[in-house]
């Protein structure tokens, strides 16, 4: 493979880190919780679109959106402008005790794109843990029932409650116990892992994987009329960017419609246009009773919601609240960034561009004996690392090693599940910036290929 000499791409001008990334870097090594994952020293000062400066003045373009956050890009003139324009008028009063026109807005804005029939009722929170929190609740109060089910690899947050639905690292939860009570994990329909063969093979194992639920769980230790809902992300996030097959969503509806249990589906990371559609279970034809967002649909400021049929979210004052949750000023971005999805035509550049992304990694199995499998939809594309294709063994380091190797070359990328390179930038991303970072990643891939132990 050869280097292509760039007219667009990442501008670097210091070794990294740089000497200022260098002395924030002892600072946060001094006050700041060790708790945060972090995957190279990236110390970033400003944004804008796709590039991100860093405290040294180096550039780089971003491919993972601040973990599929910044929607619309870095600091899109529309956001900030209606961020600035809220805040000069009113931050704060309190949702949960008074009333803002904005959180009417935006829960109509909603209503119109949801993936389930309306009328629908919106609660807001600040981020997609509480927007689960809030979906784990409602489902206890409306059904009456305690249990839920939720699949292995999942990730809905580190709340008590999310962390509970969670299955995703061990270190999410160790040390943390006991959680909340009454949760049961079942596999998730990882076709690349659960079968060898074709298409045929694929829906069988996906199919299997849903009715286990209902043929062993439901048949042993389960009762289904103690079970108040089905939590589920149609691509898991931090499970790999693992797409569920359509028969899957299917059968956990038909599940669910038959044993009068809440589908709730966690689109904290996956929604808002990253995979082409406004939410990625519409992929599937499936309809939710639940629906949980975060992440990209405020471009950047805390919001996390969460969207039912209107007669699920029956519960009365004082069941379940938020001093911040619905803020002016977020709300306001959210509704920017609504806008500047839809007039600038990013669902359409999101499926165009992640098309574009997956045809030309379609061969990387073929070509490089690391490079397990590419999958997603849209801008939400995770390519495996594995240690050997035969055996499929996952290949942590060697994809610790690719990541650091994009960043040294000025992109950033992030990992997800257990061996798994994530790609989700801005929705505004063109094939020409997105030909760089392919271009840039297969060649961290190669290079980490050639080294031994690998």
């Amino acid at each position: 493979m050869t280097t292509k000499t760039l007219t667009i791409g990442p501008k670097l001008n210091t070794a990294l880190p740089g000497p200022n990334a260098k002395r924030i870097l002892a600072g946060d090594e001094q006050y700041i919780s060790p708790s945060y994952t972090r995957s190279y020293p990236m110390v970033a000062r400003r944004g804008r679109g796709i590039v991100v400066e860093d405290v040294d003045g180096n550039e780089f373009f971003d491919f993972s959106a601040g973990i599929a956050v910044t929607s619309t890009g870095h600091c899109h003139p529309e956001v900030v402008a209606a961020i600035q324009k809220q805040a000069g008028e009113l931050i704060h009063m309190s949702g949960t005790d008074f009333y803002y026109e904005g959180m009417v807005t935006l829960a109509e804005r909603l209503s119109k794109i949801a993936p389930m029939a309306g009328p629908h009722r919106v609660y807001y929170g600040n981020s997609g843990a509480e927007a689960i929190e809030c979906a784990l609740k409602l489902a206890r109060y409306h059904t009456k029932r305690q249990h839920m089910i939720a699949f292995f690899g999942a990730f809905h947050g580190r709340t008590m409650g999310a962390l509970s639905l969670t299955a995703s690292k061990p270190q999410q939860k160790r040390r943390f116990s006991p959680l909340v009570p009454g949760v049961t994990h079942v596999r998730y329909p990882d076709v690349y892992r659960g079968c060898a063969g074709g298409p045929q093979d694929a829906e069988k194992f996906a199919l299997g994987c849903a009715r286990y639920i209902e043929d062993k769980l439901f048949k042993t230790v389960l009762a289904p009329e103690e079970v108040a809902a089905i939590f589920v992300e149609p691509i898991q996030g931090e499970g790999g960017y693992v797409v569920a097959p359509t028969i899957f969503m299917q059968e956990l509806r038909r599940i669910c419609d038959k044993h009068g249990i809440l589908l709730v589906v966690d689109e904290v990371q996956s929604g808002i246009g990253r995979t082409g559609k406004w939410f990625a279970v519409e992929h599937t034809g499936v309809q939710p009773d639940i629906v949980c967002m975060a992440k990209g649909i405020a471009s950047g400021m805390p919001l996390g919601v969460t969207m039912s049929k209107a007669d699920i979210m029956d519960w009365i004052p004082g069941s379940h609240a938020s001093t911040f949750g619905g803020n002016p000023v977020c709300i306001a971005a959210a509704l920017a960034t609504l806008d500047v999805i839809e007039k600038e035509g990013l669902l359409s550049n999101s499926q165009e561009v992640g098309d574009h992304m997956r045809q030309r990694m379609a061969d990387w199995p073929q070509k490089h004996r690391i490079v397990g499998d590419v999958r997603g939809r849209g801008l939400m594309i995770g390519v495996e690392i594995v240690k050997d294709q035969a055996t499929r063994e996952y290949g942590a380091s060697a994809r610790d090693r690719i990541v650091e190797q994009a960043f040294e070359r000025g992109i950033l990328f992030l990992g997800c599940g257990p061996s798994t390179i994530r790609i989700a930038p801005p929705l505004i991303v063109t094939k020409e910036e997105a030909d760089v970072a392919v271009d840039v990643l297969e060649e961290s891939i190669a290079m980490v290929e050639a080294e031994k132990n690998v």
